[in-house]
């Protein structure tokens, strides 16, 4: 079953974990629909920001899907983080 990219990211989390890891790793942390794959997760994240992905991980957490999205390192999410509003 194919989401549209809208309901695949549902929101970037602002907590300081996340911004610690936006700076230090080059990743960015997104809520993600409970039925997306992690590919559709990698698709979503290139179309929406035009980047570069390198490794995507999953955890379910409190029933929710938390998607930790690496990007390689010519794209900084520091720079989708700031477009976003979270820094």
């Amino acid at each position: 079953m194919k989401q549209k990219i809208k309901q695949i990211l549902l929101y970037p989390l602002k907590t300081e974990k996340a911004i610690k890891l936006i700076e230090t790793e080059n990743k960015i942390i997104f809520a993600v629909d409970r039925r997306a794959k992690k590919p559709e997760i990698t698709k979503a994240i290139k179309e929406t920001f035009k980047v570069k992905v390198e490794k995507v991980r999953v955890h379910i957490r409190k029933n929710k899907k938390i998607a930790f999205i690496k990007l390689k390192p010519e794209t900084p999410a520091i720079d989708i983080a700031t477009k976003l509003g979270l820094i």
